[in-house]
């Protein structure tokens, strides 16, 4: 009996979990390896992409900010771990007016599939009109 309880609390911890329901935390960017090479995660292990089709701020709205949520600033300034530039964090401004974190001039997202810290599911893929990739610590496309 135990052991379905610990299962089922460990499944419901799981859907908290997922980034698009997550609550906002002050922002942080942490360099990890991953099974493309080393990229960039949040401070929960959660891999953020960027998206080619961005110029100077997202355009990346309605259903494909439901796919791709933003990685949104809180109050609090975003921070680096070890392996990444301080000089490349930063943020851009939403339509709506909140702050977008942003690495190398990139803003960041998660994708709604991924549900588990480490997990990559759509590296390299074309959606809304551009391409979603995972970013070296440089701040370089990973492809």
């Amino acid at each position: 009996m135990k052991l379905v309880r610990i299962v089922l609390l460990a499944t419901a911890a799981g859907a908290i979990l997922a980034p698009s329901a997550l609550p906002e935390q002050a922002p942080v960017l942490t360099a990890h390896s991953s099974r493309f090479g080393k990229t960039i995660f949040d401070g929960r292990g959660f891999v953020l992409y960027a998206f080619t089709r961005d110029k100077r701020s997202s355009a990346c709205y309605g259903a494909c900010a439901q796919a791709w949520p933003p990685y949104l600033a809180s109050k609090d300034a975003p921070k680096v771990g070890a392996g990444l530039k301080r000089s490349l964090l930063g943020t851009v401004k939403r339509r709506n007016g909140r702050r977008q974190v942003a690495y190398a001039g990139k803003p960041l997202y998660y994708y709604v599939g991924d549900r588990r810290p480490g997990q990559i599911l759509c590296q390299n893929v074309v959606e809304y009109g551009g391409r979603w990739l995972i970013l070296k610590p440089n701040g370089a496309f990973l492809r």
